[in-house]
């Protein structure tokens, strides 16, 4: 089983004119020390007008500069929304290859397609097609990706000539795939599609043994791949704080915890939201005891088993990995023996403070990452071949899309045809003639 660190970028108010870029600098600091200690994945989301919940809408910056800050780390897009109204497929695909030429390699491409009104509403996306542009936009970035050249789209959504989409990744025939999910229909839908499951539920590890016994039979019985290679894995996120005292871990963790809980919540469940004036983090300390956020609650109780969700009474707090390194490890060998390929950590929420984010980062990658390590490859390659049959099966029944290119297709330039439309072949001639000599303006403008 490998790690990963998630960021949405969470920015509770107040702010200070600094708080942003202290923010991505901090996160920046924290990735380089993952990766030098070998936690093997960063994550960063795609989120557009959720303030406070996230500030993470150009995540394609963020991973390059951590491609420049790290050797080994793999630089996971959790998620691209590829809805094409949010993202042109070719642009998706663009900045994709140029991510992973740039990281020598390292892009792992999950895609998504929010569900919050703030987002699909901000860019005139209807909650009931959601799904369809999801799909749509992700299966003409892979074409974008793989076809040279491109040969062109009539879809739903999106309209494009042929064009050969420059660059292409440094990973053929493209970057793993992923998808968000966070209810068992979209763990099924991801083994359809033979794409790895990024599952943002927060669920335990007795729990996602079934999400991944359903992930199997629905691979091996359903998959037909949606790009040119199956990632079988399913990855967990959970939340997580580390220090050698239960009670002091919990101070530390709980309160970025459940406020991310909360704000997500806000957004997408009950809140109502008036942009730039909402203060999200005040809210969530006068309302979190209603809604069940309260981490005194949990700190009252003092479980020693950790779990991805801990209920009081009838509502539901999130405690995740907050606790020692031997609580964590024994919560870790669960996820592990579950059959999940990856713990992905949310260190980086609320008001947790840099400090303890590093000392934790730390502390894991010293006393409970090693062992997990040790037995990482021989069961990867256990599994590998145990699903070998299913994913032959799966590519076997796998259909190739796109269409011919027309023989005769061309790009003008547009004076050639804007010359051309008036008759003008000697007109053509001439200025061809000119610029092979040097006679010809450059052509920028």
């Amino acid at each position: 089983m490998r790690f990963g660190i998630f960021y949405e970028h969470q920015l509770p108010r107040p702010w200070t004119q600094d708080s942003e870029r202290q923010l991505f600098q901090d996160a920046l600091d924290q990735c380089e020390l993952a990766d030098r200690l070998g936690i093997e994945y960063v994550w960063e989301v795609e989120h557009h007008f959720l303030e406070e919940y996230s500030h993470s809408s150009a995540p394609e910056v963020f991973l390059a500069a951590v491609s420049q800050r790290t050797k080994n780390m793999r630089l996971g897009h959790g998620i691209v929304q590829t809805a094409p109204y949010y993202n042109h497929p070719a642009r998706t695909a663009e900045r994709i290859a140029t991510l992973d030429l740039v990281s020598n390699g390292r892009v792992e491409f999950g895609s998504g397609e929010s569900s919050s009104t703030a987002e699909l509403g901000g860019f005139n996306i209807a909650p009931a097609v959601k799904r369809e542009q999801w799909r749509e936009g992700l299966e003409v970035t892979l074409r974008c990706m793989t076809e040279s050249p491109f040969t062109g789209v009539d879809g739903k959504y999106v309209s494009m000539p042929p064009r050969n989409v420059v660059p292409k990744p440094v990973q053929r025939p493209h970057p793993p795939l992923w998808v968000a999910c966070s209810r068992r229909d979209t763990i099924l839908m991801a083994a359809e599609l033979g794409i790895g499951a990024l599952t943002f539920a927060f669920i335990d590890p007795e729990e996602a043994r079934h999400w991944v016994g359903d992930y199997k039979r629905t691979l091996a019985e359903k998959c037909v791949p949606v790009g040119h290679a199956v990632n079988a894995e399913l990855a967990c996120v959970t939340t997580m704080m580390m220090h050698d005292d239960e009670r002091e871990a919990m101070r530390r963790g709980l309160e970025g915890a459940n406020f991310f809980g909360y704000s997500l919540a806000h957004y997408y469940v009950f809140g109502s939201h008036r942009p730039g004036q909402t203060d999200v983090w005040h809210e969530f300390v006068n309302k979190r005891v209603e809604r069940g956020y309260d981490p005194e609650v949990v700190i009252a109780q003092q479980h020693e088993v950790l779990g991805a969700k801990i209920a009081a009474g009838q509502t539901q707090g999130l405690r995740g990995a907050v606790g020692t390194p031997e609580q964590i490890r024994q919560f870790l060998r669960r996820y592990e023996e579950a059959g999940v390929d990856q713990v992905i950590f949310v260190l980086q929420a609320g008001r947790n403070r840099h400090e303890h984010i590093m000392e934790s980062i730390e502390k894991f990658g010293r006393e409970v990452l090693p062992e997990f390590k040790e037995r990482d490859e021989k069961r990867r390659a256990a599994k590998a071949r145990e699903l070998a049959p299913a994913i032959d099966a799966a590519m076997a029944r796998r259909v190739e899309g796109g269409r011919p290119l027309p023989a005769d297709y061309v790009m003008d330039a547009l004076p050639r045809q804007m010359i051309r439309a008036q008759g003008g072949d000697a007109a053509l001639e001439r200025i061809a003639t000119a610029s092979a000599v040097g006679d010809s303006a450059t052509g920028n403008g």
